[in-house]
Order: structure tokens, then C-alpha cells, then sequence
């Protein structure tokens, strides 16, 4: 550990080390003004490999254990500020962290020339670094502290999901790398990465570093066939280009793609680096220049829980196509008052026992929904039908929920009869996230899950219902499989005329109590999905 140097001054590692505060603690006590900003000099003991470290009045220590106390009397830091007023005392402006030794302040070096002309400094833990990392007074920051967050992070930056496409980004992304609005783009694959690319020029050699670092995560992932699936509107000489990057990242030929150093259209006087953090949600890339060590980002990056939560908050509304389906369980509310407490919970978790794996087979998204009901989401994608998924689905479902119903009417002694009521609709609609405690919900906003849920009121015994558009929609193979139609009474008798479809008002009597609830879709084509031929 460092001592204080003859003239009393104490490096950062020795305060890191001795008080257990993370770096980025640190920085943040200094930004608010509470400890004086550091002398920066090149250090005293020569084992320490950086250029520079900041060397802090041995006060520090005094100043960092009346944080600690005003923090355990429960004041807030704003509080703590003022109390310190160092403020007051110190030469009005913004104060910038200067601790340039990042984390534990040692690092070894490595040069790399960057096209023959301009040297950058890559720096690599050493293993006293290490050592501190792995300490858990060093990398757990303390309660109440304020920490970096997505939103403050000034490096341009944006989150790709697992099709490539641009769900988060921040401003200096949108200004330094692509110099337009990606926010303002409401369709998933126009915001394609590689889409985007292309499009910023008619040559792709200003932005080949660019292609060859997002083309080295594509190759490590994908085979080179999958190209001409990356987004819809791909024309032949795009996929050529992308499989040339593709045979470069194999032959391991581009220095962009291995050091992940580039320059930014916006800012082309900087060389920046290029990093990435691959998440099961997608990849979260940030771009620093090259020159700057990313302060307090590598302890944002560590708390993944919370930094995934804070991007898919933020995750852009996008327009797509989807199919959507809203189930419920017929007399909910009379079964619960029938059953024991402990009982009817146990025939809920049950029924959503048996539902996940089909939800799961069939690509379904749980989603958000202001009615009752479970609601399920059918997304578009390119390698499956959505609208036939919601289908094969729901079928699947009733033939889950009539062996269930059986079960319970064998081992309950009962002869109630289990029925999921089901309704399907198609839709294209703005997509987005709404943050909810604990967890986030996918959600849609428009008719098409109005929809979905009224003809879920309207579905009994275990049938389903869906429109005449999102039967359209399917291929004429599709159909020919499926049978589908509308029930009608001939005298005392029950009829299905198969391969036709009714207005909703047609199919509840006016003088029925329930026909007020259906007016909103009054007009709506629908029919009944019977089963697959």
C-alpha cells in the first residue's frame, strides 16, 4: 500500500485501499465538491506503471469518515455538501474528477500505431489491479452513493439487440457517429446497423472500421449465409460487400476489427475505440476515445442487473407487425370462491405450468395488458410465421387445458369443466417498454389488443375466436389447413358452416346483457378456429 509522500500527500490507491471506496465513489465526492480535487503527478514509487496518479492533503481521511457518519445518520448527500462546505471555499466552476489511473492505478502498457501515423496507449490490468478488483471493499460501491448511470454516460453509445437493430441510443451517438436522428426512425429493421451503415455514403470506405468491428460480432455468431437475411431490404450488391467483411474477419485481416480503433464521421480529428458488452438481451456498445481512460464506466458496466433494467427502460417505441392473444379462464371468479385459498392458487400455477412450454415453442412474448387475461405477443420475424405461431398456439393451448380439466376433475372429485377462452388479432403498432416495479413490461398501444381481449369475452367453452383480417393474412397453404367458421342454429340443432365469417353484432342478440359490452367492435368480421385438418 502507499504511504503519504514527504510533503503528507496520499495517492489514490492508498485511499481505494484503505477506506474501501470505489473509484468512481471517489470521483463523485470530488465532483460534488466535498473532497478538494487531487494533485495529479507522476507517481513517487516507481513500481506504480502509470504515467500520472493524483495525490490527495492528508485531510482526505478526516473528510471521507464524516461522510461515512453524516451518511449513517441518514443524510442525503446534498445534505452531507453543505454541511462539508467545501464549496464555499473553493474557486467557483465545475469541478472535473482528475484520477486518471482508472481504477487501482497501475496498468502496464501497449502501442499500437494506427495507420502508420498516430500512436495510441492500450492499457492492460496488471496484476495488483487485478488483485484489487477482486477485493470486495473495492468493487461493491457504498449505499447512498450517487454512481454513474446510462444517462450520464457522455461516450456515444447505443444498444443493438440480437437482429442487429438499435433499440437504445444516447444523443452523442446520434451527433459524433451517425450525424442524424436514429431515435426518430420508428421501424425495428431501419434501424439495422448495418442498414445504417450503407446508407451513410455511396462508398463504404469511411466507414469500414465501423462495418469490420459490428461484422467481427456477426462472424462470431452467425454463418456467412445469414447475410442476406440481416434486413429485409438487403439488394445483392450489399450482400456481396457484407460477405467480402464477412472473409476479412476470417482471414482476421482488419485492424479495425481486432483493436477497435476508428475514426467517427462527426468527430474525425479523434481516434476512438470501440467496445462492447455482450448481453443475453443483445450488446451494448460504447465508443471512447482512444486517449481517455472511461472513467467510472467500468463500474457502471459490472452492475449488469441494473444497467440491462435502465437500457430496456429506455428501449425505443418501434412499429411492427404482430399477432397478439389474450386468454382467460371462463368463471375465474366463481372457481376461486369455490376453492380453498391454497388450492386455487395451485390450479393457477398449473395452468401456467402448462401453458410456458407452448408459449415458449411458439416464440410468444409476455406482454402488458389493462384488461384481464393473460396477454401474448407474436412478433414479427424472419425466420417464422407469427400470425400461424398465434395460432398452432392457441390450439395447442385448449388441448393443454382439456387434460388439465380432466386431471382436476379426477383427483378434485369435482365436475367443474376448465376452460381457456381465447381471441386473436393482428396489428401492426408502436412497441415499447413500461417500467413497472419489479420488472419491465412489453407492451402495446392501439386497438389490436382491444380487440384481441373483447374477443376473448366473447369466446366460451374453451373455443377461439380471431378476425377475418388476421385470417387473410395467412398463405392459401396456411388456410387449406386450417378448418375455421361460424356456428348457426337450424331449428334444434347446431350447424358449422366452415369458411365464412360474421359480424360480432350478428352473433349476440341485441336483448342479450352481454351484447353492450361487444359495441366497440360491433362491425368486426370474425370466426372461430375449430382445429387443423
Amino acid at each position: 500500500m502507499s504511504e503519504p509522500d514527504k510533503q503528507g500527500l496520499i495517492s489514490s490507491i492508498a485511499i481505494l485501499a484503505k477506506t474501501g471506496l470505489s473509484r468512481a465513489t471517489l470521483n463523485n465526492y470530488i465532483k460534488m465538491g466535498m473532497i478538494p480535487a487531487p494533485i495529479v503527478k507522476k507517481p513517487d514509487d516507481p513500481s506504480i506503471k502509470a504515467k500520472q496518479i493524483g495525490y490527495f492533503e492528508d485531510s482526505v481521511w478526516d473528510i471521507i469518515n464524516k461522510i461515512r457518519l453524516y451518511k449513517k445518520e441518514g443524510r442525503s448527500m446534498k445534505e452531507i455538501g453543505s454541511l462539508l462546505s467545501l464549496k464555499n471555499n473553493m474557486s467557483s466552476g465545475e469541478l472535473s474528477p482528475v484520477i486518471p489511473e482508472n481504477i487501482a492505478g497501475t496498468f502496464s502498457e501497449k502501442r499500437y500505431a494506427i495507420n502508420g501515423t498516430k500512436e495510441i496507449l492500450e492499457k492492460e490490468p496488471c496484476s495488483e489491479e487485478m488483485k484489487q478488483r477482486e477485493s470486495p471493499d473495492v468493487a461493491i460501491p457504498e449505499n447512498n452513493d450517487i454512481q454513474l448511470t446510462i444517462h450520464e454516460l457522455q461516450y456515444p453509445s447505443y444498444l443493438l439487440n440480437n437482429k442487429f437493430e438499435i433499440e437504445w441510443i444516447n444523443p452523442e451517438a446520434e451527433k459524433i457517429i451517425f450525424r442524424r436522428s436514429i431515435r426518430s426512425i420508428k421501424i425495428a429493421d431501419g434501424r439495422n446497423i448495418f442498414r445504417l451503415l450503407i446508407d451513410m455514403g455511396s462508398s463504404l470506405e469511411p466507414n469500414r472500421p465501423m462495418l469490420d468491428f459490428h461484422m467481427s460480432i456477426f462472424a462470431k455468431r452467425f454463418e456467412k449465409k445469414e447475410i442476406n437475411k440481416l434486413y429485409p431490404a438487403v439488394t445483392k450488391n450489399e450482400i456481396s460487400m457484407l460477405e467480402d467483411l464477412y472473409d476479412r474477419m476470417d482471414n482476421q485481416a482488419s485492424p479495425a476489427a481486432l483493436n477497435a480503433y476508428m475514426n467517427l464521421s462527426g468527430d474525425p480529428g479523434t481516434v476512438y475505440q470501440g467496445h462492447k458488452i455482450q448481453f443475453r438481451e443483445g450488446m451494448l456498445c460504447v465508443y471512447a476515445p482512444a486517449d481517455q481512460m472511461m472513467q467510472g464506466v467500468l463500474e457502471l458496466l459490472s452492475r449488469r442487473g441494473r444497467l440491462i433494467n435502465d437500457l430496456l427502460k429506455q428501449r425505443l417505441p418501434t412499429q411492427i407487425f404482430f399477432a397478439v392473444m389474450v386468454a382467460d379462464l371462463q368463471d375465474s371468479v366463481r372457481i376461486c370462491a369455490e376453492l380453498p385459498p391454497e388450492e386455487y392458487f395451485s390450479l393457477i400455477n398449473q395452468i401456467w405450468k402448462c401453458m410456458e412450454g407452448s408459449f415458449r415453442k411458439y416464440y410468444g412474448t409476455y406482454g402488458k395488458h389493462t384488461g384481464d387475461g393473460m396477454v401474448y405477443y407474436f412478433l414479427r420475424d424472419s425466420d417464422s410465421n407469427y400470425i400461424m405461431n398465434a395460432i398452432l398456439c392457441a390450439i395447442e393451448l385448449r388441448e393443454s387445458m382439456k387434460k388439465l380439466s380432466n386431471e382436476w376433475k379426477i383427483n378434485k372429485g369435482w365436475f367443474n369443466e376448465l376452460f381457456l377462452n381465447i381471441g386473436i388479432n393482428e396489428g401492426e403498432e408502436y412497441f415499447g417498454m413500461i417500467p413497472a416495479a419489479p420488472s419491465i413490461e412489453f407492451t402495446a398501444l392501439g386497438d389490436s389488443v382491444n380487440y384481441a381481449g373483447r374477443l376473448s369475452d366473447l369466446a366460451r367453452y374453451g373455443s377461439i375466436w380471431t378476425t377475418k383480417n388476421l385470417i387473410s393474412r395467412l398463405c392459401e397453404e396456411e388456410r387449406k389447413i386450417m378448418r375455421y367458421g361460424i356456428r348457426r342454429k337450424q331449428q334444434d340443432r347446431e350447424v358449422m358452416i366452415e369458411n365464412v365469417f360474421s359480424r360480432v353484432m350478428d352473433l349476440v342478440p341485441p336483448d342479450s346483457p352481454r351484447s353492450s359490452k361487444f359495441m366497440d367492435i360491433a362491425t368486426l368480421a370474425v370466426t372461430e378456429v375449430l382445429s387443423l385438418r
